[in-house]
């Protein structure tokens, strides 16, 4: 009998707000946008977390760069990290860019080009 909200998902649900803490009080970055955490996928054996980020206004090379900067500040964040979580193991930290906000705003930009009097047609 599986439960339905596991370990692995209160993990990742507490992790995802403590490194938005993280991120927003104790990283004093200037090269470090304006960053949010989507997603916080850990791995079953807790070892691994990946950790979705969006980068609200940079261009491509910015999120390029933001991601590379916070997995270089991978090991400090981890650390503060492990002093709030209550864990005997804390997983590695693997930032990645998520693309699925920029392809739904592409998405609605799309939808809102389309011609009204063809969306009327179709009714």
């Amino acid at each position: 009998m599986t439960k339905e909200f596991g370990r692995n998902a209160r993990v990742s649900s507490q992790m995802q707000k403590e490194l938005s803490l993280i991120l927003q009080r104790d990283i004093d970055d200037s090269r470090l946008g304006f960053v949010t955490i989507n997603e916080v996928v850990v791995s079953k054996d807790l070892a691994v977390a990946k950790i979705y980020i969006t980068v609200l206004n940079a261009d491509e090379q910015g999120k390029k760069d933001n991601v590379k900067l916070l997995n270089e500040l991978s090991p400090m964040i981890r650390h503060e990290l492990a002093k709030r979580m209550r864990l005997r193991h804390i997983s590695a930290l693997r930032f990645y860019y998520d693309t699925s906000f920029d392809t739904g705003m592409r998405v609605a930009e799309l939808l809102s080009d389309v011609p009204k009097s063809s969306q009327e047609t179709e009714k």
